[in-house]
């Protein structure tokens, strides 16, 4: 499987500008300059798009170990925070809300810790990743 995505950027990095196109076209020239990045106007950029990824991708890990372990998963709400320091991505901390009927603290527990070591986004990225997992 392969998935693309472009980027078109147009003048210096402060005063420039640009815009995002994935190839299923959720984003259509979705608009990230350096005040998308580092001053929070409207637009995204690099650390919000490594941050759905990596949101998705544990949840649907996560959703898929369950049901291997003979779980039926409820809601999985995942937010992930990248930090951006110093010029470099450095952390990934994921938070995770579940309901999952019939599971102990301790199988939850040690599947969404699985969950985060062994989806395909938490395996690609060199960095610090951190997960607190809250069962409700």
């Amino acid at each position: 499987m392969n998935r693309s995505a472009k980027a078109l950027w147009n003048g210096t990095i402060k005063e420039g500008k640009g815009n995002l196109t994935t190839q299923s076209q959720t984003l259509d020239k979705t608009p990230y300059s350096f005040v998308t990045r580092f001053e929070n106007q409207a637009g995204t950029n690099p650390e919000e798009l490594m941050a759905a990824a990596h949101a998705g991708c544990f949840t649907m890990k996560l959703s898929a170990d369950l049901t291997a372990a003979g779980f039926v998963p409820g809601e999985l709400l995942t937010e992930a925070v990248v930090s951006l320091v110093n010029g470099v991505i450095a952390k990934s901390a994921l938070t995770l809300h579940a309901e999952i009927p019939g599971i102990t603290e301790e199988q939850f527990q040690e599947i969404a810790l699985n969950a985060k070591a062994t989806c395909p986004v938490s395996r690609a990225y060199n960095l610090e990743i951190s997960l607190e997992a809250h069962l409700q």
